[in-house]
């Protein structure tokens, strides 16, 4: 079995002492627009790589056709230059098609990850303009007290050991001022910002978004679209998070534990105690 496809890219990591540059590997993040008959049935977030059975299989574990209705799956090629290998249509018979438009529908609103579910490739991509800088630079000792608040607050693991969390730091204030935690991750995130919405708090400028997992393309997304200033987890980031974060101006860190961080997107504007 062949490796999921990795990038190369440029990043800073931190030991405690001072940074050095680095070549990281992320993984590859892209989406993929599943269609049948020419209806788009779900976008998904993936590593390119057997995209036929990704998309055969999505459309059979979520009940939207019969196992032995799907023939095959291959490449749309009417679709934009820039979503070709991006979206892929699975090819039933006419007379399996009589009750898809009702079983996709409920497919296409029933996904709680992230964008799982959305009806077109074109609407993936949230429109939103950069974040505004953090008031001074972000230290990184701030970071790691950060995560140990959250991982302080996270009742539901402690007990459970299988829930995310994510957390607010006020850069302001020097403190957590929330965690949720949920079985989605990107729930987790989603359950922060509503409570900044409610509170009427966004945009959250001079805020740190910390959470327990991998930082994904949905992630770094709803962290610019709130306004956040950066955003660290405890896992690795994805290519298309990287991108995300760098287009717009949301400092992006990942494995930040154990007194270490790596820092993926807008590093200079860390403030480094060097």
């Amino acid at each position: 079995m062949s490796a999921p496809d990795v990038i190369p890219l440029q990043a800073q990591r931190w030991r405690g002492a001072a940074p050095e540059a680095v070549e990281e590997e992320v993984a590859v993040e892209e989406p993929l627009e599943i269609r049948l008959r020419g209806a788009s049935v779900g976008v998904l977030m993936r590593t390119p790589g057997h995209d036929e059975e990704l998309a055969c299989g999505y459309v059979i574990t979520e009940g939207i056709v019969e196992a032995a209705a799907v023939r095959y799956a291959s490449p749309c090629r009417q679709v934009p230059p820039e979503a070709i290998g991006n979206v892929i249509h699975v090819m039933i018979p006419d007379a399996a098609a009589a009750s898809l438009a009702g079983r996709a529908q409920r497919s296409a609103s029933a996904s709680g990850c992230g964008v799982c579910g959305r009806g077109e490739l074109e609407t993936l991509f949230a429109a939103s303009r950069p974040v505004a800088p953090l008031a001074a630079p972000l230290p990184p000792e701030v970071v790691g007290a950060a995560l140990e608040a959250l991982r302080a607050a996270q009742a539901g693991f402690s007990r459970t050991g299988g829930l995310h969390a994510a957390g607010l730091w006020s850069l302001r204030q020097g403190r957590l001022v929330v965690a949720r935690e949920d079985i989605g991750r990107h729930n987790a995130v989603d359950k922060v910002i509503g409570w900044a919405a409610l509170k009427r708090r966004l945009p959250l400028t001079d805020h740190l978004l910390v959470v327990s997992s991998r930082a994904g393309f949905e992630i770094a997304q709803k962290a610019v679209v709130a306004g956040i200033g950066a955003l660290a987890a405890v896992s690795a980031p994805s290519s298309l998070a990287v991108a995300t974060a760098r287009a717009g101006g949301l400092i992006l860190i990942g494995f930040a534990r154990e007194g270490r961080l790596t820092v993926y997107a807008e590093a200079d504007r860390m403030a480094w105690g060097v």
